[in-house]
C-alpha cells in the first residue's frame, strides 16, 4: 500500500472519530488562549517574529558555514560531532557508541528528531534498555504510538486511558489526579537517572558562535538525563543552529510563548562538553548532525523558508485540516502545516505529496507562525511542483481540460443544470468521497438570470 492509500484510510478512519475531534479542538482552544496572553509580553510583537524570520533566513542562506562554525567550537571545547546524511547512518553512529562504553542503561528526553529517525524502536530491536523520561512521550511510548503533537504529544488521550495505562507500567492508582500521576513517573523515572550510562537529548537550537547546545523544557527530565551519565549524545537537525548567543532569548521567549503558552519555559538550558574546573558533567559530549532530507529543502528556492520552523506546533492548532483528522493520520514524522512542506521535499514530491493536498490554503498557520513563514503559499508551491514532475494523474488533467473548456464556452455555462451535475460528479465522485454528497449546480447560471432580470444578449 503506497504512503497516500495509507494516509487516506487514516484520515477516514479519523473523520468518523468525534472524541478525538473534539479532543482536539477543546487541545488547540487551551493551547490558543494561552498563547494569546504569553505574546502580551513583547512591547512589538511583529519586531520579535521579523527579527525572528531574518535571524533564520540568514541561518539558512548560510548553514554550511554556521554548520563548519559550529564544529570548529565544539570540538575546540573537548566535543565531537558527527555528521548524519541519513537516518540509518545516524543510528548506526549511536549504536558505535553505546557498544564502544558497553553501556546498559540509556535514559532519553523528548526530541522529534529521534522520533523521526526511529530510534526508540531501533534500540529495543537491539534488546537495549530504554526509558523515555519525558511525560507525554511516557505515556505515547507505553500505547506503542507517535506523538500526536510536537509539543503535546499525548494530548489525543484521555485522562481514564493515561491512568490505565500508568496502573500497568508503574502501578499507579487508577482514581488519582494529573499532578499525582506525575509524581508517581518521577519517582519510577529517579532510579532509570541514576543507573543510566548514557543521556541522548534533543536540541531546540545549537549556537554556531560558542559550539553550545540550547535545550528548552519544563519538567527537568532533560537536566536529569544529560547530567549523571557518562556520556551524553545530541541529537539535532542541521536547521537547529542560531548564529550567536545574543539570538538565544528571543528564540527561547517565542518557542515558549508559541509552544506552550508560557512566557519562559520552567529550564531553559545551555550545555556543551565537559570542561576543566567541572566535575559534575557528562565526561563525553557528541553531537550528531542529521541531514535526512534537509539538503533537499534546502535546494529549493522558495520552500528553504519552511527549514526555520522552531517546531513550537503552533500551526497544527488553528489548521482547520489538523484539527479533523489528528496528528496521526499524517502517517508522517512531521505533521500539521508544516509538515505538508518538509514531508514531502524531504523524501519526494511524487510519493509524499497527498501531504501538500491536506490543506485548505486559509493563511491561519501564517498568521500564527513565529518566524513569520510564508507555509500556505509553500504548499501551494509543493503543488506546483509536483505538477511539473508528472506526478497529475490521468484522470486529474482530463478533469481540468474539461473544466477549462466548459469556462470558456459559453453555449457550455449556460447547458442545464441536470447536464452539468452528471458531468461533475462523473469527472470528481472518486476525489469527493463517497460519503458525501455532492454538491448540486443551480438552474440557471449568472448569465441567464442577468439576462432575465436586466435584459440584453
Amino acid at each position: 500500500m503506497s504512503a497516500e492509500q495509507t494516509f487516506h484510510q487514516a484520515v477516514k478512519k479519523s473523520l468518523k472519530n468525534s472524541e478525538l475531534q473534539n479532543r482536539t479542538i477543546n487541545a488547540a482552544g487551551k493551547h490558543q488562549f494561552a498563547m494569546a496572553e504569553a505574546v502580551k509580553q513583547f512591547s512589538d510583537l511583529e519586531l520579535a517574529r521579523n527579527r525572528a524570520k531574518y535571524i533564520k533566513w540568514r541561518v539558512n542562506e548560510n548553514l554550511d558555514k554556521y554548520l563548519i562554525d559550529f564544529e570548529a567550537n565544539l570540538m575546540r571545547k573537548g566535543g565531537k560531532v558527527i555528521w548524519a546524511d541519513t537516518a540509518q547512518t545516524a543510528l548506526t553512529e549511536i549504536d558505535q557508541i553505546i557498544k564502544k562504553n558497553q553501556a546498559k542503561y540509556i535514559v532519553k528526553s523528548k526530541s522529534t528528531i529521534c522520533n523521526e529517525i526511529g530510534l526508540n524502536e531501533f534500540l529495543r530491536s537491539k534488546s537495549y534498555d530504554l526509558t523515555e523520561t519525558d511525560l507525554g512521550d511516557f505515556i505515547v511510548d507505553g500505547f506503542n504510538e507517535k506523538p500526536f503533537h510536537s509539543i503535546l504529544p499525548a494530548a489525543h488521550k484521555t485522562k481514564q486511558e493515561i491512568n490505565d495505562l500508568l496502573n500497568q507500567k508503574i502501578s499507579a492508582s487508577l482514581d488519582i489526579e494529573l499532578n499525582e500521576l506525575t509524581r508517581d513517573v518521577r519517582d519510577y523515572m529517579r532510579d532509570k537517572f541514576y543507573k543510566a550510562d548514557i543521556g541522548i537529548t534533543g536540541a531546540n537550537f545549537l549556537i554556531a558562535e560558542n559550539g553550545m547546545v540550547c535545550i528548552s523544557e519544563n519538567e527537568g527530565n532533560v537536566r536529569l538525563a544529560s547530567t549523571f551519565v557518562k556520556t551524553h549524545i545530541v541529537v539535532a537537525g542541521i536547521d537547529k543552529m542560531l548564529p550567536t548567543l545574543q539570538d538565544v532569548d528571543l528564540f527561547f521567549s517565542l518557542l515558549s510563548s508559541y509552544g506552550n503558552g508560557q512566557k519562559l519555559m520552567t529550564y531553559n538550558t545551555i550545555v556543551g562538553p565537559k570542561g576543566i574546573d567541572e566535575q559534575d558533567s557528562p565526561t563525553e559530549f557528541i553531537v550528531i548532525l542529521v541531514d535526512n532530507g534537509r539538503s533537499n529543502v534546502l535546494s529549493t528556492h522558495d520552500q528553504r523558508e519552511a527549514l526555520s520552523c522552531i517546531k513550537c506546533g503552533a500551526c497544527h492548532f488553528v489548521c482547520p485540516v489538523f484539527t479533523q483528522i489528528g496528528g496521526h493520520s499524517y502517517e508522517s514524522n512531521y505533521t500539521g502545516p508544516i509538515g505538508s512542506i518538509i514531508e514531502p521535499l524531504s523524501h519526494g514530491l511524487k510519493e509524499y505529496n497527498h501531504l501538500s493536498n491536506a490543506s485548505t490554503s486559509c493563511g491561519k498557520c501564517n498568521d500564527v507562525c513565529p518566524v513569520k513563514i510564508d507555509i500556505s503559499n509553500h504548499i501551494i508551491r509543493n503543488r506546483r511542483d509536483t505538477i511539473n514532475l508528472g506526478k497529475e494523474s490521468t484522470g486529474e488533467k482530463l478533469a481540468w481540460y474539461t473544466w477549462t473548456k466548459a469556462m470558456l464556452s459559453r453555449k457550455n455555462l449556460n447547458r442545464s443544470s441536470s447536464i452539468k451535475n452528471f458531468t461533475f460528479k462523473q469527472l470528481y465522485k472518486a476525489d469527493w468521497g463517497v460519503e458525501r454528497e455532492f454538491p448540486k449546480i443551480e438552474e440557471k447560471s449568472f448569465n441567464q438570470l442577468w439576462r432575465e432580470k436586466f435584459g440584453g444578449v
